[in-house]
C-alpha cells in the first residue's frame, strides 16, 4: 500500500489527474531517460537510501524549480516519499515568469525581494511550504550526500560531469523556456513546460510506486 502523504490543493489535484491520463511527454529518446530515472529511484529504495532528488539547472531560475515543486506533488499523489531540492551551476534568481506559470496550475507563491527574492510556495494544505530562491547544488538548504542529481538542462549536464556527494546522477534535460522571453508565445512556453515536466514525474512517480 502507498504512504499516505499530504493530498494537493484541488487545482493542483485536477491538473496532475488529467496530466497521469495523457502519460508521458517526447520521444523514445526522451522516455528512455525517464526511464532512467525511474531505475536511479529504485537502486536508491533497494540501497536503503533516502529519496532525495536534487534538480539542477544552471541558473536555478526556471527547469530545477518547476521540477522541484511538480516533483514535490506527482510523489506525493503517487504515495512515494520523496524530498526534492534544486539548484544550479550559479544563483541568479527565481524567474518571475517561471512563477506565474506554476500559479496557473495550483501553487501558491508569495514572496518579495530586490537581487534574489524568497518566495513561499504553498502545494497542499497538510504540507508545510517550501521556500524557494535560487542557489547553487551546494547551498546549505540542499542535501550533501546520497541523493539523486537530476540535470534538467544540457548546459548543466556538460558543465558538471560530477556532482558532488550525488549517489547517482541522471540527465532529462528539457528546452529552456526562455526562448520566449520577450516574444508573444512567453506564456504559453512556460505552461508547455510546467505540463511537460508535470506530466513525466508523474509517470516516474507512478513506476517506482510500482
Amino acid at each position: 500500500m502507498p504512504t499516505a502523504l499530504p493530498t494537493p490543493n484541488a487545482t493542483l489535484e485536477q491538473r496532475f489527474a488529467a496530466w497521469e491520463a495523457a502519460g508521458p511527454t517526447g520521444d523514445d529518446a526522451h522516455r528512455a531517460k525517464l526511464k532512467g530515472l525511474v531505475e536511479a529511484l529504485k537502486a536508491q529504495q533497494r540501497s536503503g537510501l533516502p529519496l532525495d532528488l536534487l534538480f539542477v539547472c544552471t541558473h536555478n531560475s526556471r527547469r530545477s524549480h518547476m521540477a522541484q515543486l511538480l516533483g514535490a506533488v506527482a510523489a506525493a499523489r503517487a504515495g512515494v516519499p520523496v524530498r526534492t531540492f534544486s539548484g544550479g551551476t550559479e544563483a541568479t534568481a527565481f524567474n518571475p515568469r517561471a512563477i506565474a506559470a506554476l500559479s496557473r496550475v495550483g501553487f501558491q507563491i508569495s514572496g518579495e525581494g530586490e537581487k534574489n527574492p524568497r518566495y513561499r510556495v504553498a502545494w497542499s494544505p497538510s504540507a508545510p511550504a517550501f521556500e524557494a530562491f535560487s542557489k547553487t547544488m551546494d547551498d546549505a538548504a540542499n542535501p550533501k550526500k546520497h541523493f539523486v542529481a537530476v540535470m534538467t538542462c544540457s548546459q548543466a549536464d556538460a558543465a558538471c560531469p560530477l556532482v558532488v556527494g550525488a549517489s547517482q546522477r541522471v540527465a532529462v534535460p528539457y528546452e529552456d523556456p526562455k526562448v520566449a522571453d520577450g516574444t508573444p508565445e512567453e506564456a504559453q512556453r512556460y505552461d508547455e513546460r510546467v505540463e511537460q515536466i508535470g506530466r513525466d514525474l508523474a509517470w516516474v512517480f507512478r513506476q517506482v510506486r510500482g
